[in-house]
């Protein structure tokens, strides 16, 4: 049984840009789908642990535009758990395949969302470089390139 509760936030709700700002540094980028998504927390006594943002691409195809974890709480199986809600909420709301794109340099990210069951099934050549302004530099690797993974639901 986890710890804390998972749960789709209002309109009204304050968006935790912190959070999101920890997976994707650009709220300028975060912005353009945040308004037509649904925002997940991952709340335990009043404190957010983690979030994740699913928009629909298409009638099948829902897309985990972000996922994070609170520093202080990362390692914990938190990104797990909120992966396979996201998984169940899709499929609960109709769809039939879930794609998440990660960072080339993002390893941690990379294996998770592989263990969990997502394959790599495409790549988009420099996105990193093309639409942030600063390199983005992780594990000593710059961060150019997307991996785009999908799992059939």
């Amino acid at each position: 049984m986890r710890e804390f509760e998972i749960k789709e936030l209002k309109n009204t709700d304050e968006i935790p840009y912190n959070l999101l700002e920890q997976a994707d540094p650009s709220k300028v980028n975060i912005d353009k789908y945040i308004f037509n998504s649904w925002i997940y927390t991952a709340d335990k006594a009043g404190l957010t642990l983690g979030c994740y943002v699913l928009f629909s691409v298409d009638d099948e195809t829902v897309e985990i535009k972000n996922i994070s974890i609170h520093a202080d709480h990362q390692g914990k199986g938190i990104g797990t758990l909120l992966l396979k809600d996201a998984m169940e909420k899709a499929k609960s709301r109709g769809f039939k395949k879930v794609i998440i794109g990660t960072g080339n340099s993002s390893v941690g990210q990379l294996y998770l969302y592989q263990k969990v069951g997502f394959r790599i099934t495409s790549i988009i050549s420099d996105f990193f470089k093309d639409n942030y302004g600063d390199p983005i530099i992780e594990n000593g690797i710059e961060c150019r390139d997307m991996l785009v993974l999908t799992k059939e639901l």
